[in-house]
């Protein structure tokens, strides 16, 4: 299957309600929107890159399994951090 290409003009902006039922309804898709609304299309990483991320991902894990300081997640975790969501 051959992946669509999506041309976002840079003037588009959504807001934090908006990307989350876009991110809802396109779930095969890796979404991200920047602080001032921009709405980012993330393609696929390269085996070589997921390799890296695989091993540095066990790395962080078994690190903090044995310190027990804290959560950690992969780079499939979506956050919305405070104050990040006000667009003018």
């Amino acid at each position: 299957m051959v992946n669509p290409t999506i041309i976002i003009p840079k003037t588009f902006k959504v807001s934090h309600e908006q990307f989350k039922e876009l991110a809802a309804v396109n779930r095969d898709l890796r979404l991200e929107r920047t602080a001032t609304g921009e709405l980012i299309v993330m393609p696929p990483t390269g085996s070589n890159t997921g390799n890296r991320n695989l091993d540095i991902e066990g790395q962080l894990w078994l690190w903090n399994r044995q310190t027990k300081l804290g959560k950690a997640f992969n780079s499939s975790s979506g956050f919305h951090l405070p104050g990040c969501g006000n667009i003018g």
